[in-house]
């Protein structure tokens, strides 16, 4: 019994690290992409953000009794004024309840890929928008659990402070999710996967979600 739970630890201790490596390197890649482009005004590229969820820490901690921790950045690039290629990175690990008696230690990684657009008209140097977007998400949980999902997202976002070329902002976003890898009738308890997905929530179907944003532009 020991030897299983010192396996258990080692895994999530390991999908912790590979998590915290993608997301610096998606990062770092990010970054790179203004100096492809150049940042002439007749430029595709216009600015890099980078945001922090605040919101989610909080809420997921809450609603799973302060047992479950919760962090999410994401970074995107603006292009043309009105598109945001988005990357999502976050992690997700703790205990969680189904009913009165059983409980799940849920570990692992997600991350989300897609593009916003800002439908309203704006000028290249306004960090105001209003977005919606998609997204495609992919969760790897201990012992190699994989799933994926779908989102379609909407929100919006608004300057506080600027300092010289970088902004500081927040802003929210509301996700519809659609699960697509979902559990086939008639398994048995050690066939089905954790009933918490990492970047998803419960394994339903269908969820919700809400984020709440700082970020800065530069």
């Amino acid at each position: 019994m020991k030897k299983r739970i010192k396996n258990k630890d080692r895994y999530a201790e390991r999908a912790k690290t590979f998590w915290y490596r993608l997301m610096l390197i998606s990062l770092y890649s990010l970054f790179l992409i203004p100096c492809s482009f150049g940042q002439t005004n007749d430029s595709i590229y216009n600015a890099t953000q980078i945001k922090l969820d605040i919101a989610s820490p909080v809420v997921i901690a809450g609603i799973h009794q302060w047992q479950m921790q919760h962090y999410e950045i994401a970074a995107n690039v603006q292009l043309a004024r009105r598109f945001f290629p988005t990357l999502e990175l976050g992690y997700s690990g703790g205990k969680t309840h189904r009913g009165d008696s059983i409980q799940y230690n849920a570990h692992g990684g997600f991350f989300r890929v897609g593009c916003d657009i800002n439908p309203l008209k704006k000028k290249k140097d306004s960090p105001h928008a209003l977005l919606v977007g998609l997204r495609l998400g992919t969760a790897v949980q201990t012992k190699g659990y994989t799933d994926c999902w779908g989102e379609i997202i909407a929100g919006c976002q608004v300057e506080i402070a600027k300092v010289q070329k970088t902004a500081f902002y927040m802003g929210w976003m509301g996700r519809f999710k659609v699960l697509f890898t979902r559990d086939k009738e008639g398994l048995t308890a050690d066939q089905m996967k954790p009933i918490y997905i990492p970047g998803f929530g419960n394994r339903d179907n269908i969820g919700w979600g809400l984020n709440y944003y700082l970020g800065w532009r530069f």
